[in-house]
């Protein structure tokens, strides 16, 4: 069976990939056209058929993954199991542990905005930029 043998970037991305986010193939093909998938290192198309053994590199925000498909499905299938078709860099993994340690760290100062100012917050803003 061909399709067993080579799958299409769009059509594993959002199954064998569920970590980045892609909810769907129209997503993940949206994803790849904008470069934020590389095939061996290369911009590729969402047609492009996987090989186990290649290389991809997935940025979707600040987050990065570098794996490597170690097996192809031909069907759709669960997460997990979709998880048991390919390994992920460990370098890429520690650095994105990193990443979401620091981002839990430091406080979010949106947080503390909830809406429109006030009139009080509004004079506060004016006393400031004017001086």
């Amino acid at each position: 069976m061909r399709f067993a043998a080579c799958v299409k970037i769009a059509a594993i991305a959002p199954t064998g990939f569920y970590e980045t986010g892609s909810k769907t193939r129209r997503l993940a093909a949206q994803a790849v056209e904008g470069g934020k998938v590389k095939l061996n290192g290369e911009r590729t198309k969402p047609g492009k058929e996987l090989k186990p053994g290649d290389r991809l590199l997935i940025h979707i925000g600040a987050y990065a993954w570098d794996i490597t498909v170690t097996g192809l499905s031909d069907k759709r299938g669960p997460a997990a199991v979709a998880k048991t078709l390919y390994t992920e860099d460990e370098a890429s993994h520690a650095r994105r542990q990193q990443q979401v340690a620091e981002r839990k760290a430091t406080a979010d100062p949106g947080l503390a905005i909830k809406g429109r100012p006030t009139k009080r917050d509004r004079r506060q803003i004016h006393r400031f930029t004017e001086g």
